[in-house]
């Protein structure tokens, strides 16, 4: 993927009729909408309302049962995680995949894999266009960190962050390989309310810089409906609604659906 990828030409993530069963029950069913270029879209529902699985049919952690995931022109239903990645659609998880043993730096240093693959021979006999490569790549980490407001924790061992530097640690990992769709899963578990606020700051700078658009699945409500263009309700493994954060407040079936409650995951 090319070290620049807003420089490419916009694409958008479409999902028509995506569904899943499991053992004959529908854990996902006919769920369609867009992530247009340059947009921040909230996906969220109840617990269990089939929102993470959503987000692995997407990214080809699942395979789905009916329906097409499109990238673009592409169709890229059933693509594995690599290729998805590869793309350009990146996803976090609930569960860290951080090292916590190195600094802040070095883990996002890591993150860079994609694009700083090589050869053995290259490894120990570098020319000057793979040095020129390490250069881009150390520059790279030094602007995620800064961007993500880790710039002061950048030689700190993830071990020694708090809960809420983590998230923001998490962020810069998925964005360290290049993404052109970041797909969020609850980045702000965890979060008390003035670190969910900057959280939620941080992610709105990053449209456009280091990312072209933003796919989030969050249960903080403030969070998502302060940053999001539009809001995507799930419940029960359907869409149950879509609209700008302001209609989806006063949307009185997502009123009932939240007051209710879903079924427990």
């Amino acid at each position: 993927m090319s070290t620049s990828t807003l420089s490419m030409q916009p694409r958008g993530l479409e999902i028509s009729g995506l569904g899943k069963s499991f053992g004959g029950i529908h854990a996902v069913r006919d769920i369609s909408f867009q992530v247009n270029p340059g947009e921040i879209v909230g996906l969220i529902g109840p617990n269990g309302a089939g929102k993470t699985t959503c987000f692995n049919l997407i990214t080809g952690f699942y395979t789905p049962s009916a329906g097409e995931v499109r990238f673009g022109d592409e169709l890229v239903t059933g693509k594995k995680p690599f290729q998805m990645a590869q793309r350009g659609i990146v996803r976090s998880f609930q569960k860290t995949n951080i090292l916590k043993s190195l600094t802040v730096f070095e883990n996002v240093l890591t993150g860079h894999y994609m694009e700083a693959k090589q050869s053995l021979w290259r490894t120990f006999f570098p020319n000057q266009a793979v040095r020129d490569k390490e250069v881009s790549v150390r520059e790279s980490a030094q602007k995620i960190v800064h961007t993500m407001g880790l710039a002061h924790r950048i030689d700190t061992p993830a071990s020694a962050l708090s809960c809420g530097e983590l998230r923001l640690l998490e962020v810069a990992l998925a964005l360290a390989a290049k993404p052109e769709i970041l797909m969020l899963d609850e980045p702000a578990a965890g979060l008390n309310s003035q670190e969910a606020k900057t959280f939620g700051g941080i992610l709105k700078t990053l449209r456009g810089t280091l990312v072209r658009s933003i796919l989030i699945v969050e249960h903080n409500m403030s969070l998502v409906m302060g940053v999001s263009d539009r809001v995507v309700v799930m419940h029960f493994g359907q869409k149950l609604a879509e609209g700008s954060p302001a209609e989806i407040q006063a949307n009185s079936l997502v009123i009932d659906a939240y007051l209710g409650g879903g079924k427990k995951e």
